[in-house]
Order: structure tokens, then C-alpha cells, then sequence
């Protein structure tokens, strides 16, 4: 296989971190890249239309392919011809729901790992997570790769990895397949669609102001660039020499920015170079967690039916308010990596790159007219008037002694307090 004919294929190649890592490779120029992802086409956002994207696609040297990680021959397809995967792809992190996160992560997975072998893949780079060894109880402050998987993990999604990390490290040196696994901590950076776009909604809606927890904890971040630059470092080590590459390989390493930092810190950076005023008020976890696990509870039932998925679960509360910081020593010393981007360059590229989502520009578009502001006390009505009812409820049942409706009513109106106090913090 000559040069111009070498392939990599990027599974999930249409989400934030692989687009990054698309462009990379095709600016570096060193394969061909195959972008699988699930949508029938490819729709390109109007600045990859003219960018390094846009121009591979026009002129061969990337290519889209359709593909559900489910489907092993999808899979064979997608991987037919290539020389290195790249395996991105996996479900919404914050949706648990483990029969799809298992199907993916794992059943997926192993479908890729199938097709690298039956193909004779040359190399697997796998991209994990450090929730594998997240319980959602313990902190960890810079963990390394020597840390075990947890007995019992924060959520379907770590768990779910981590099962897909152990098959990847397991197929190392199958049929000539070398194979790794990244575990970027905490990604952030232009074209992210979840962090800084939530962010920015809770701050819009008045709901940015506070801090869960005591506002200590440490984390690492990482940014976009860095976490594709890991990627390609890796790459590049299991394909160098057998014996440096044999030492790279069947591994596991972390990948941060190096720079630790306050994670409301850090929330707060970005807020307010977008203009928002930063979270102050401070909240501990364990009033938040009862509100959260009503929630949801609230959500398993109702979301047949539409509900939307909370923001603040019991798993997120955890995230929220644990340090994690990992040591990268590990991956300097195999990989070579060392972050291309320091964390204050990163923030200052993710918040120019959101100009529509700034505080000024929500402000000269949709300023409060007396609509909205009759609007807005339709809805204190609303609550105003729930809240009578139940309390009407509550003096004629609860405090008469009706046992039997006092248990109901009073579970009833416990619920709807939390769902209450869950609407004005999420």
C-alpha cells in the first residue's frame, strides 16, 4: 500500500473531539481519513464547508461512511482498507441509560476491535475515559494509570468504558494489532455543543448562580486540540520501532492540560468573558442529592412520555463536586505528549468562538418587553396558585389526621418541593 493509498478511519468522526482530530490528520497529511459516523450523509457546519474538511471531501482524501457501531458488517465496511482507527464514537454521557451505553461501548466496541483483526488493522487507538476509575464517592487527586477500575462506578457510561477500555487492552497484539487507550479529562474548546452552551442557558435563565458544593474542587481539563494532538502522539508511537512501540502498547494513559484549576473556577472564567456574572452562592452536595435522585426517579417514569433529561442527576452532583486530577507523566514518557495549547490560550480561543452566545448580544436581541414580563408573572401565578392548592390540600387531609391520604399528600407535596427547588437551580 503506497502513501497516497493509506486510510485511517475516525469512528464517531462527526462529534466535537473527532472533528478536531479530523482536521488534524488531514492537515498533518500523513493518511487519508474515513469519517464514520451514524447519519446517512455528511452536513457540513458552514466554516468546514471552506475549510480543510470541505476541501478533502471535494478532492478524495477524506471520505463519509454511514455506520452504527452495532452492526459488525457496517463496521467491517467502515474499516475496509485502513491502516490505523481511531475509535471516538460513543453515546451522550449524561443520558444513563446503560442498555444503550453497553451496546455502544462495549458491543460496539468489540465490533471494532473484530474488524481491526479480521482486517489486519495495524493500530487501535481507543478513546476512554478517567471516569473508568471514578466511584463517584472518592476524589482522586493526580491519579495515575496504576489506579484500578472501581467495583461499582458513578454510571452506566464509566462503567461501560471502562468494560470497552479492558477489551481494547485485551486485543493488544492480536493478529499484529497494537492497540492504547486515551482518557481525556474534561474536554472543552470551540465547537463544543453541552459545557459552555449549558452554561449559558443556566446563566440566561438566572439559574448560573450556583455553586454545588464547597467550590474547592480541583480538576483538569483538557483542551480539544491537545486531546487530538494525544491522539495522534499515540498513533505515531505504535507505529515507531518494535521495541518503543511494544512498550506504548496494551496501555492506558491520561491526558489533561497539565494545569489543574478549581472547577468552579474554571466555569467561572467562562462565564464571565461571555459577560455573565460568575456563581457565588453555595450550595452543599448532600442537600442537592435527595432533589437529584427524585428527579431522577421522576425521569425514569415520565421519560416514555417526553420528559427531557435533567441536568442535575445524582451522577452529575458527584462530578460537580469531587476533585479529579490525573498525572500525564505517563503518557509524556511513552507517547511524547506533552499539550500543544495551555489552559488560558485554550479559554480565550473556546470564548471568542461563541460571539452569538455573549451576554450583549442576548441582551440587544430580546431585551424584557412587557410581554415577556407579563409572561413571566403568568407563570408566578401559576406557582402562586399550585401552592395554594396544596396547602388548601394539606389543611384539609394532612392536619385533619387521615392517615391514609396524610401519607400520600405528604410524599406528594415532598415531591413536588424538590422538583420545585430542582426547577430553580437547574
Amino acid at each position: 500500500m503506497d502513501d497516497e493509498e493509506r486510510w485511517c478511519v475516525v469512528t464517531g468522526g462527526r462529534g466535537f473531539a473527532a472533528r478536531h482530530l479530523v482536521a488534524m490528520l488531514i492537515k498533518y497529511g500523513m493518511f487519508s481519513v474515513r469519517v464514520a459516523d451514524l447519519g446517512p450523509t455528511v452536513v457540513l457546519d458552514s466554516d468546514e464547508e471552506n475549510g480543510v474538511l470541505g476541501d478533502a471531501l471535494k478532492s478524495g482524501r477524506a471520505q463519509y461512511v454511514s455506520a452504527d457501531l452495532r452492526d459488525k458488517l457496517q463496521v467491517l465496511k467502515a474499516c475496509q482498507g485502513a491502516e490505523v482507527v481511531f475509535h471516538m464514537a460513543a453515546p451522550d454521557s449524561s443520558i444513563n441509560n446503560h442498555q444503550l451505553h453497553h451496546s455502544v461501548n462495549v458491543q460496539g466496541t468489540q465490533n471494532i476491535i473484530d474488524a481491526c483483526v479480521e482486517l489486519k488493522v495495524k493500530r487501535l487507538i481507543y478513546t476512554s475515559s478517567p471516569s473508568v476509575v471514578f466511584d463517584g464517592v472518592h476524589g482522586i487527586f493526580n491519579g495515575d494509570e496504576s489506579l484500578p477500575y472501581p467495583s461499582k462506578h458513578n454510571d452506566s457510561y464509566s462503567a461501560t468504558k471502562a468494560e470497552g477500555e479492558a477489551l481494547v487492552i485485551k486485543s493488544n497484539g492480536t493478529n499484529g494489532l497494537l492497540t492504547c487507550c486515551i482518557r481525556p479529562s474534561s474536554i472543552f474548546g470551540p465547537g463544543d455543543k453541552l459545557l459552555v452552551p449549558s452554561l449559558v442557558a443556566a446563566a440566561r435563565a438566572g439559574k448560573s448562580k450556583f455553586i454545588i458544593g464547597d467550590g474547592n474542587n480541583v480538576y483538569d481539563f483538557t483542551y480539544v486540540e491537545n486531546v487530538a494532538h494525544a491522539h495522534i502522539c499515540a498513533e505515531r508511537i505504535l507505529a515507531a520501532e518494535k521495541t518503543i512501540a511494544e512498550k506504548a502498547a496494551g496501555q492506558a494513559y491520561f491526558i489533561t492540560n497539565t494545569e489543574p484549576i478549581k472547577f468552579w473556577e474554571f466555569m467561572s472564567l467562562i462565564l464571565e468573558g461571555l459577560g455573565y456574572e460568575r456563581p457565588k452562592i453555595k450550595i452543599p452536595a448532600c442537600v442537592m442529592m435527595p432533589i437529584a435522585q427524585m428527579v431522577e426517579l421522576i425521569y425514569k417514569i415520565l421519560a416514555p412520555y417526553g420528559m427531557k433529561v435533567p441536568q442535575l442527576t445524582p451522577s452529575r452532583i458527584r462530578l460537580l463536586s469531587r476533585n479529579r486530577t490525573f498525572n500525564c507523566s505517563k503518557a509524556n514518557d511513552r507517547l511524547g505528549y506533552i499539550p500543544i495549547v495551555p489552559l488560558q490560550e485554550g479559554l480565550r480561543r473556546t470564548i471568542e468562538s461563541y460571539p452569538h452566545l455573549r451576554a450583549s448580544v442576548q441582551a440587544k436581541k430580546d431585551g424584557l418587553s412587557k410581554g415577556s414580563e407579563s409572561l413571566l408573572w403568568r407563570k408566578k401565578k401559576q406557582i402562586i396558585s399550585v401552592m395554594l392548592i396544596l396547602a388548601t390540600f394539606y389543611s384539609s387531609f394532612v392536619a385533619t389526621g387521615n392517615t391514609t391520604v396524610s401519607a400520600v399528600s405528604k410524599v406528594l407535596l415532598a415531591a413536588l418541593v424538590l422538583l420545585f427547588i430542582h426547577a430553580k437551580l437547574s
